[in-house]
C-alpha cells in the first residue's frame, strides 16, 4: 500500500501533493520509531488505515478555500495532515492534550512544508476560537463530543454543506447514535472506497443547530 492507493481515489493531485503524500511513509516510520503514534502493526498499512481513512471526510465535504477546521484529538496528525495536503488553501488547527504527539505533528507538517497547519498541545475546552468544521477520529462517544463542540463552530459558512462536525467512526453505531438528539447523517465509506477495511467505517456529519 502506497501513494498509488491515494491516487486511485484522488487522481487529480498536483505534483506537490503527490510528493507530500509520498513523503508521509518515511516521515511516519522515522518518527514512530522515536515516539509511538501509530501501532506497530498499522505502520505498514499507513496509506489505507490512516491516510485514506482520513481522506474519507473529503468525500463528504470538499472544503472551499478559506475554510477553518479544528482537528480534535489529532494524535499523530489524523485526519488533519492528509486533509491539509489535499486542501492547501484551507486552515487547519490540530490539537491534542499529549505534547509528544503534537511534536510529531509539528515536525511532520514542517517537513512537508504545510503552511496551513497549526499544531498545539491544548485541551479542547480551553479553546476560545470558533471554526467552520470540527473533524475527529473516534476520540470518544459522539454525544459528549458534540457537547464539547457546540460552541466551537461558526454559524455561517461558505461550503456546500452547513458548518458542523465530521466524525470518523467504525462498527455498529446504533446504540451510540440513539443517544444523539441532533440531526445527523451517516455516510458509509464503503460507498467510496473498495478496500475491506472500509466495510464498517463511516463518517457521521452533524450540522450545527
Amino acid at each position: 500500500m502506497n501513494i498509488d492507493l491515494i491516487l486511485k481515489y484522488f487522481p487529480n493531485l498536483t505534483a506537490t501533493q503527490k510528493e507530500q503524500f509520498a513523503a508521509l511513509d518515511g516521515l511516519y516510520r522515522d518518527w514512530n520509531a522515536k515516539i509511538n503514534v501509530i501501532s506497530r502493526q498499522d505502520i505498514d498499512a499507513l496509506y489505507e488505515k490512516h491516510i485514506l481513512h482520513s481522506l474519507g471526510i473529503a468525500k463528504i465535504v470538499s472544503f472551499k478555500p478559506g475554510t477553518e477546521i479544528l482537528d480534535v484529538g489529532t494524535g499523530g496528525g489524523f485526519p488533519g495532515i492528509p486533509l491539509a495536503i489535499l486542501f492547501p488553501m484551507v486552515d487547519f488547527h490540530l490539537v491534542d492534550s499529549i505534547g509528544k504527539k503534537i511534536k510529531v505533528v509539528q515536525e511532520i507538517s514542517g517537513a512537508l512544508g504545510l503552511t496551513n497547519v497549526k499544531a498545539e498541545q491544548i485541551r479542547v475546552e480551553q479553546l476560545t476560537t470558533t471554526y467552520d468544521f470540527v473533524v475527529s477520529r473516534a476520540v470518544t462517544r459522539l454525544k459528549p463530543f458534540l457537547g464539547w463542540m457546540r460552541y466551537k463552530i461558526h454559524k455561517s459558512g461558505n461550503n456546500d454543506r452547513p458548518n458542523g462536525v465530521l466524525y470518523l467512526k467504525g462498527g455498529d453505531l446504533a446504540e451510540e447514535l440513539a443517544e444523539v438528539p441532533d440531526r445527523y447523517r451517516v455516510y458509509d465509506l464503503s460507498d467510496y472506497f473498495d478496500e475491506p477495511f472500509f466495510e464498517t467505517k463511516k463518517v457521521i456529519y452533524v450540522p450545527k443547530k
